[in-house]
């Protein structure tokens, strides 16, 4: 992935997805030794950390390089060819070292396990496991079977499971920030998006198990939460009568409900979340945002593209008047929050014209921010159903180039009307380029640089920054 302070301008197209997240928790005593590779969004990394917990509970412990495992496990992502292609390209590598190691057991888990299923245990990959992402909880069972000389294989779609009462082991976290699954699934069926079908049905996780995980965090040393869903917005739980978290008990919890009491469980510790859906950000949402301070000020709205026509084959349930309605919503109701997007170069059918409305979009939005692709048919998708991919790879690769060097000098704009102001920002560690300097997040999700010399703090502080500077991709300051 592209690291913040490198990008605040975050390509993934052909050339970048698929790349991976490898787990690097220190090695345990364990006879039984995993390792895990992760690839995707960041619902997959929250994923493998429920995965972590599961094998640790069943005896497992990890190990930093594949060659010490017993057992290997790709997390996988299946929202791009490239993604795929990269798995397999790993599990070719894997299958000379099982040649040598017959004992040694590869499970592909996740969406791609979900997508492909069976069809992986018959290719030539010496695949022994396949796993749904509903279905972490047999992986012990499935392990056994394996060892056993069978194939095993779970790919269960559940309308239940959200793995609320599994505590998740952090991998390769800083200890101050983590990521929270508070639902699972998506009812929206966008046409181009497999999501619905490796993921399921949309459903919530309890109130108190999520409050109660945000607490033990805190509690840990933890200072920011990011809420994860693939619509947060939709979230709604009803807890049954014998739930006693105070002011939830037999009333319907909302996205901003569960804002509002998240919140409060500190002003120390601050909150994100991801992703929202134009059509579902509701006003409450926005209110709960602006009466919190640790409530962060960073919206992140996916509009995919300009073009109202487009956005209707891509069913979006939303035109372009509606999403710049809800842009200045926000800016009304919070005037300082940052705002970023998605967009995908390209569709089937996309006119220069529309392209164009596109760029216009983005102008007009002034986003600080942008995951870019270039469309990929999925199958089984609506899309790959109902119309042509007739757009050739070049133009696709020209488009997101215009696309990607707008938001580049979009983003160098929005750092530069930064210059002057103060903000303030949770160290998070040395950065990347120098030890001599700290970073860290300030509201609006924007890495601030700043010198360690003459102000004394440590990782997991607050501290308040004057702004100096700025570069296309991050903001650099010192502390006030």
């Amino acid at each position: 992935m592209l690291h913040p302070e490198e990008s605040l301008t975050r390509v993934l197209d052909e050339s970048r997805q698929g790349e991976s997240y490898v787990n690097q928790l220190p090695a345990g005593p364990s006879p039984k030794k995993f390792y895990m590779e992760s690839y995707g969004c960041q619902m997959n990394f929250a994923d493998s950390e429920v995965i972590a917990s599961i094998l640790t509970a069943e005896g497992f412990g990890p190990v930093r390089h594949w060659a010490n495992a017993d057992l290997i496990l790709l997390n996988t992502c299946a929202i791009r060819e490239k993604a795929e292609q990269t798995v397999r390209t790993r599990l070719q590598l894997f299958r000379e070292a099982k040649r040598e190691r017959p004992g040694l057991l590869i499970g592909l888990l996740g969406c791609m396990a979900e997508r492909l299923k069976s069809q992986l245990l018959e290719e030539e990959l010496l695949v022994d496991i396949v796993v749904g992402p509903d279905a972490y909880r047999s992986l012990p069972l499935l392990i056994q079977e394996a060892e056993s000389g069978q194939k095993a294989v779970n790919v269960l779609l559940s309308r239940e499971e959200t793995y609320a009462d599994i505590a998740p082991v952090r991998l390769e976290g800083n200890g101050i920030n983590a990521y929270i699954s508070i639902m699972r699934g998506c009812d929206n069926m966008c046409s181009f998006c497999v999501v619905p079908f490796t993921r399921g049905r949309e459903r919530s996780r309890d109130t108190r198990s999520i409050l109660q995980e945000c607490r033990s965090l805190f509690q840990e040393g933890y200072r920011e939460v990011t809420l994860l869903g693939q619509n947060v917005d939709s979230y709604m739980y009803e807890p049954s009568g014998t739930e006693q978290t105070p002011g939830t008990a037999g009333k319907t919890v909302s996205f901003a409900g569960l804002l509002d009491q998240v919140a409060r469980i500190s002003s120390q510790l601050r909150v994100r979340f991801s992703t929202s859906h134009p059509k579902d950000l509701s006003d409450d949402v926005l209110f709960t945002m602006a009466r919190h301070e640790n409530i962060c000020k960073n919206i992140h709205l996916p509009v995919q593209s300009g073009s109202s026509r487009i956005l209707q084959l891509m069913n979006r349930t939303y035109n372009r008047e509606w999403y710049q309605s809800r842009l200045k919503r926000i800016r009304d109701v919070l005037p300082e929050c940052g705002l970023s997007t998605d967009i995908i170069a390209g569709f089937c059918s996309e006119s220069e014209e529309e392209h164009r409305q596109t760029l216009s979009l983005m102008e007009e939005s002034g986003f600080d921010m942008s995951y870019m692709f270039c469309y990929s048919e999925r199958p089984g998708t609506l899309a790959a159903r109902r119309y042509r991919d007739d757009i050739t790879d070049e133009v696709k690769k020209r488009r997101l180039g215009e696309i990607v060097s707008l938001q580049n000098r979009l983003s160098l704009e929005s750092n530069r009307r930064d210059i002057g102001k103060s903000f303030q920002v949770l160290v998070e560690g040395d950065s990347r380029k120098s030890q001599l300097d700290w970073k860290g997040r300030n509201s609006q999700n924007k890495v601030v640089v700043f010198p360690k010399q003459g102000k004394p703090c440590r990782k997991g502080e607050y501290v308040n920054t004057v702004i100096t500077g700025c570069t296309q991709t991050a903001l650099l300051g010192s502390i006030v």
